[in-house]
């Protein structure tokens, strides 16, 4: 059965508790996000990144195009 260590274990990082398994290995973590909400949100981007990798990739011209042609982005 998981368990968290508590902030005492922890003191150098507050908000931040670890979840470990029977052998001790951390499985887990909870997150204070009062405390850390610029952290989860950067954890979150990198997320995100990483399930788009494979995705077709779209030339910034093209965007760019789309966006002035859409009436989204003033003519240069």
């Amino acid at each position: 059965m998981p368990e968290a260590i508590g902030p005492e274990e922890n003191e150098a990082m507050t908000g931040i508790q670890y979840v470990t398994d029977e052998k001790g290995r951390k499985v887990a973590v909870q997150i204070d996000l009062t405390k850390h909400r610029a952290l989860w949100e950067d954890i979150q981007d990198v997320l995100v990144s990483r399930s788009r990798r494979h995705e077709k990739r779209i030339p910034l011209d093209k965007v760019k195009a789309g966006l002035i042609k859409s009436g989204k982005l003033p003519r240069e």
